[in-house]
């Protein structure tokens, strides 16, 4: 008999985490982590979908089993490689047939089955309700060029929490953020990625978060996250002009200066038809620096005027000069200093009263 599990439980329980939805809809969003494992690909389910609607249920089952019976096989074998232990989880769209067939016929093979009791919208539920949890979060704010994703990973190397919303879209959030990146998950996806890490992260102490847009490239920020981003205490970074054009160079240098171009393009409107072109023609003689230069003036005034805009009052920290783990320090010392009178959790008061004493 099928173990139907709740949604920890799952979490929890031994063996690969098996979706047997199609393909298309895999695509479009599916727990980290887990495989492939269709009953159906995508033509064979509109078929059967098409069936239900025209014949009836009966003769949609029907189809159903004439199409995945003579996989049996092959599901088997398959699941062998996967689980050589024969434990496995798995789940459809809702818990329905799609994955009780499957279980069945792993069963019958001997395996060990849990099925997530109300599939992949169980899971959906999870990730909105995970994504509303309240965690103290300290966002790092900066002009393009400060290094900011890097200080977030020294963060994390000294010991504090922080999520990546860029490593996690694929995307560093501007026109030229996707450039050298791997392709973008879907919005969807984008969510159980970071639902699965905030889970992880401990309540009892702050989160540092880079400052972001709604929007990272193609992928929204959840709007129960980017609310708790909204209200958060911020600290803004600041460098020279010259080192943050040293750090982008160092960056897009070795980009396809084509791909560069490209990226600029899509900035056209916003920067102007006279600068667009000077910067193309910079990009394409090589003289990145030049060319991000101007590209930076469009970035700096459009970062000012959003802070401008929320008439927020944020406390700057110079690193000038310093290397990530020396800003990331720097960042840490400061805290107890500019927020002491924030009306941080309470549960912050640990972190800071560590910072405080180092």
């Amino acid at each position: 008999m099928v173990k139907l599990v709740q949604i920890e439980a799952f979490f929890n329980n031994a063996g690969p985490v098996l979706d047997v939805r199609s393909p298309g809809e895999f695509e479009q969003g599916h727990l980290p982590g887990a495989v492939s494992f269709p009953l159906f690909s995508d033509e064979e389910r509109a078929e059967v979908g098409t069936c239900y609607k025209q014949q009836g249920r009966d003769a949609a089952v029907e189809l159903g089993f004439a199409i995945a019976g003579p996989k049996s096989v092959q599901f088997i074998r398959q699941a062998k490689e996967l689980a050589p232990d024969k434990r496995v989880r798995l789940h459809c769209w809702r818990g329905g047939m799609r994955s009780g067939s499957i279980a069945w016929t792993l069963e019958m093979a001997g395996f060990q089955v849990a099925a997530l009791e109300g599939g992949y919208k169980t899971f959906r539920r999870w990730v909105r309700a995970t994504l509303a949890a309240p965690r103290p979060m300290i966002m790092l704010g900066g002009m393009t060029g400060t290094d900011k994703t890097s200080i977030l990973h020294a963060l994390v190397k000294q010991g504090a929490q922080a999520l990546d919303l860029e490593a996690l879209a694929n995307h560093r959030g501007s026109s030229y953020g996707g450039l050298a990146m791997p392709p973008q998950p879907s919005t969807e996806q984008f969510e159980n990625l970071i639902a699965l890490e905030w889970a992880a992260l401990d309540p009892a102490e702050p989160v540092w978060v880079e400052a972001e847009s709604r929007r990272i490239g193609t992928c929204r920020v959840p709007d129960e996250l980017f609310q708790q981003m909204e209200a958060a205490p911020t600290l803004e970074v600041t460098r020279p002009l010259s080192e943050r054009l040293d750090l982008l160079v160092q960056l897009y240098g070795q980009v396809d200066p084509e791909d560069l171009v490209v990226a600029t393009e899509r900035i056209r409107k916003r920067l102007g038809g006279q600068r667009t072109q000077s910067a193309i023609a910079l990009i394409r003689q090589h003289d990145f620096r030049a060319a991000l230069a101007i590209i930076l003036d469009y970035y700096d005034r459009t970062y000012r005027y959003d802070l401008d805009r929320r008439q927020k009052q944020i406390p700057q920290v110079d690193i000038t000069g310093l290397s990530a783990e020396a800003s990331a320090q720097r960042l840490r010392q400061a805290v107890p200093h500019l927020f002491n009178d924030l009306p941080l959790p309470v549960e912050s008061a640990s972190l800071v009263s560590a910072l405080a004493s180092e």
